[in-house]
């Protein structure tokens, strides 16, 4: 499991983001914002819309080019605000994660396997994905900012 987090440049002011009206007040505070694409993005876009201020924020929204973190875009200058899943922020350079969406308005992505049925290792796959899915992970899940499922 990932959740989307919320990130400055470093050393950057940390606006407070803890509910969802203190998001919704930074984000319309912000000169620009940044997010993803893919469901994160589609997440954002209607929140902003459910909050009211899509036309009022638009021309200060910078969608990522696929492949392109938003957390370069943060560290460029490129964007004030940057959303993006936490795993993707938390070890670029340049930028300071200040926290996770709140509960209320967050989204998770669950990441899943499976095996196809024409491999001819299943029971090597069966054991790998079976030890990724274990608790010997968890740390290095928490590492890469995932929780266990």
């Amino acid at each position: 499991r990932s959740g989307v987090a919320i990130a400055v440049a470093s050393g950057a002011p940390r606006p407070d983001v803890v509910t969802e009206a203190a998001l919704r007040d930074a984000v319309l505070a912000a000169r620009s914002i940044g997010y993803s694409t893919g469901p994160s993005g589609s997440h954002l876009t209607r929140l902003f819309e459910r909050w009211g201020i899509a036309d009022a924020i638009a021309p200060r929204v910078v969608q990522a080019p696929p492949g392109v973190p938003v957390g370069a875009l943060v560290a460029r200058g490129d964007v004030e605000l940057g959303f993006q899943q936490l795993s993707e922020l938390m070890h670029l350079p340049g930028i300071d994660v200040i926290g996770r969406m709140p509960a209320e308005v967050q989204i998770v992505t669950v990441f899943s396997a499976g095996i196809c049925t024409a491999s001819g290792k299943q029971d090597v796959a069966k054991a790998f994905l079976s030890f990724l899915a274990s608790s010997q992970c968890d740390k290095a899940r928490l590492n890469q900012g995932m929780e266990p499922v």
